[in-house]
C-alpha cells in the first residue's frame, strides 16, 4: 500500500471522528481496519492507525488553526469530508517532517475532490494556502 492510499485510508478514519464519541474511536478503528479488504497488511493497519491517533491527538489546536483562516467559517459548519481533510493536512503540515508542504496539499485537494462537493477543493486549497502563510 502507498503512501496515497494509507493517507486516503486515515482520511476516512478521521471522517469517522465526528460520528463517534472520543472514547469509542479506538474501538471503532479497530473495527474499521479489520474489516477493511484495501489494507492488506498489518504493517499498513498500524501505521494508518497511529497516523490517525497522532492527528486526533491534535485536533483542538488544528480546529483553532483552521477557523482562525477560514473567513465566514468555522470548524463547526464545515462539511464533514472537508473538515476531515483540512484537519488531515493541517497535521502533515504542522506536525510531520518527513511530507513536504506541498505533498500534504496537493493530497489533501486530490482527496476533498474524490469524496467532497464540486467546490470542495478549492475550498480545502484556500484555506490552507492561508495557513501556509502564516507559517512563513
Amino acid at each position: 500500500m502507498g503512501r496515497h492510499e494509507q493517507r486516503e485510508q486515515v482520511f476516512m478514519l478521521l471522517f469517522q471522528v465526528e460520528f463517534h464519541e472520543p472514547e469509542s474511536m479506538s474501538r471503532q478503528m479497530r473495527l474499521y481496519l479489520e474489516g477493511n479488504e484495501a489494507v492488506s497488511s498489518q504493517k499498513d493497519s498500524d501505521y494508518i492507525e497511529a497516523r490517525c491517533q497522532a492527528a486526533r491527538d491534535k485536533i483542538p489546536e488544528i480546529d483553532k488553526l483552521i477557523d482562525s483562516c477560514a473567513e465566514g467559517w468555522d470548524t463547526r459548519r464545515m462539511g464533514k469530508v472537508e473538515l476531515s481533510v483540512l484537519r488531515l493536512a493541517v497535521y502533515e503540515m504542522r506536525y510531520d517532517d518527513d511530507i513536504p508542504v506541498g505533498v500534504a496539499i496537493d493530497e489533501a485537494v486530490e482527496i476533498a475532490k474524490k469524496y467532497g462537493q464540486e467546490n470542495s477543493g478549492s475550498f480545502v486549497n484556500g484555506i490552507l494556502a492561508k495557513i501556509v502563510k502564516l507559517g512563513d
